[in-house]
């Protein structure tokens, strides 16, 4: 009994029990940060940001370790190398349509979820509980805040006529009339000669679905659109 009595306490004294307490710790914090993410349908959920909480731990844990045992390893440059790698799965979940980008909120909180992790791996317990609660916090209740204060957002229209040179002056009263600030306007000329050329317009404005339906029936009412198309 003596023997396992000494066996536990060296053990929980030693740098293995250490890294334990640290895996948990950031098992624990990721996974509130990933419980979030699931519980909001996006790509990178549970698994994923629990994934990435150990793994930085573990890198800076280990780091750490062998700096402690070789003084000419450097255990930031462990760090540095894994916030370089996580760009590669932050880049996976980010997706473009047109002018609208998904995604970046996802990549953003993994990043985040690798910093808590390697403040974890340092041994700052309480800076990291402190970050994974603001984490949470942010990603809980920014988009409530940029809904109330009314965000803009990027939209494209290509709106095909058969004389859009002549219709640009209309086409401008239009776009005022409905408040739109204007980005940039230009008359393309596609090669296949069946669609011939259209106007792109770039715009940013808060429309709602149905605004939208209503400026692609007045392009197609007032400019005699032969076709609209929303990019």
């Amino acid at each position: 009994m003596e023997a396992i009595k000494n066996w536990f306490l060296i053990f929980f004294a030693s740098e293995e029990f250490e890294i334990i307490i640290k895996v948990v710790v950031a098992m624990i914090l990721s996974g509130i940060i990933g419980t979030e993410r699931e519980l909001s349908s996006k790509p990178a959920g549970l698994r994923t940001n629990v994934l990435v909480g150990v793994s930085a731990t573990l890198i800076m844990a280990l780091g750490i370790f062998l700096a402690e045992a070789d003084s000419r390893i450097d255990a930031s440059r462990m760090a540095a190398q894994l916030l370089s790698g996580i760009g590669f799965i932050g880049v996976g979940t980010i997706l473009r349509n047109g002018f609208n980008v998904k995604g970046l909120t996802t990549a953003a909180g993994l990043l985040a979820v690798t910093c808590i992790g390697l403040f974890v791996g340092a041994g700052y317990y309480v800076p990291a509980i402190i970050i994974t609660f603001l984490v949470l916090f942010i990603l809980k209740n920014a988009h409530k805040f940029i809904k109330e204060r009314g965000k803009k957002t990027f939209f494209m229209f290509r709106i095909f006529l058969d004389n859009p040179s002549e219709k640009m002056a209309e086409l401008k009263n239009l776009l005022n009339e409905k408040n739109l600030e204007v980005t940039k306007i230009r008359i393309v000329e596609t090669e296949a000669q069946e669609e011939g050329k259209f106007i792109a317009v770039e715009f940013r404005s808060k429309l709602s679905e149905n605004d939208n339906n209503d400026l692609v029936f007045a392009f197609t009412e007032r400019l005699g659109a032969k076709q609209v198309i929303e990019e």
